[in-house]
């Protein structure tokens, strides 16, 4: 079964077991026997799936892990779901939304923030201030009208 893996680098993906899928409603659980890098793509051998039509279902769809299998983060660190849903404001205490999305740029790392409009604002100094999980709040340096 070929996946496209945002773990950094990509082949880290195959530490992480067991994988789990939803399907129709239904959580399963994947269990991994083999797995390598092809290209930009990882190529992996599952437990009881043997060939295309026992992995058709499988086609799009989104492969979650316990994040308790994440590894620690430093101080100031977060990962990318922590911050989806974060309320988003400015120096001047003006709400531009909430995250919805982050993207990577390749330059850099951007939030996508839904408000009354969309905002693009860089995930990097000097445009991000403070990010403060228990208040669910994001400090940065943004024009509302930009």
């Amino acid at each position: 079964m070929k996946l496209f893996s945002h773990t950094q680098p990509r082949k880290n993906i195959l530490s992480y077991q067991p994988w789990h899928i939803q399907i129709d409603g239904q959580w399963q659980t994947l269990d991994i026997l083999k797995g390598r890098e092809q290209g930009k793509t990882i190529v992996a051998q599952l437990k009881d799936i043997n060939d295309r039509e026992q992995a058709r279902p499988m086609i799009g769809i989104d492969l979650y892990i316990e994040k308790s299998q994440l590894p620690k983060l430093s101080e100031g660190e977060h990962y990318w779901e922590d911050l989806i849903g974060l309320e988003v404001i400015n120096q001047q205490q003006v709400v531009l939304g909430k995250v919805s999305n982050l993207v990577d740029t390749g330059a850099n790392n951007v939030l996508v923030v839904n408000g009354d409009k969309e905002h693009w604002v860089p995930y990097i100094e000097p445009f991000l201030i403070s990010v403060d999980i228990d208040k669910q709040q994001i400090l940065v340096d943004w024009d509302e009208d930009f």
